[in-house]
């Protein structure tokens, strides 16, 4: 299960997912960013990922997919953290960029 919890403070569009980001929850994700992206121009938008607790390879491309599209990854905890860095080095890499 996946909770997204949209807060928008007129800076910043957060949203923020709590539980899994799995299977079909990936898709509810994408859903719900790809409508915020078109109704709020706000240039800062994130993703609090410190209630995620389980992240798949679909959920992965996704959160690289917005990162590419400058979105700020939020996350707590080593694991998070480690699989972010991941996201985060691979797509520095297609640009030949180093961390």
């Amino acid at each position: 299960m996946l909770r997204v919890t949209i807060h928008d403070d007129g800076e910043t569009l957060t949203l923020r997912l709590e539980g899994k980001l799995t299977g079909p929850w990936v898709r509810e994700a994408e859903m719900c960013w790809r409508q915020k992206l078109v109704e709020s121009p706000l240039p800062v938008r994130r993703f609090d990922l410190t209630g995620v607790t389980m992240i798949d390879a679909a959920g992965k491309t996704f959160l690289a997919a917005a990162h590419a599209q400058g979105a700020e990854l939020v996350v707590s905890g080593c694991l998070m953290r480690a699989i972010v860095a991941e996201i985060i080095k691979s797509r520095n890499s297609d640009f030949g960029c180093h961390l």
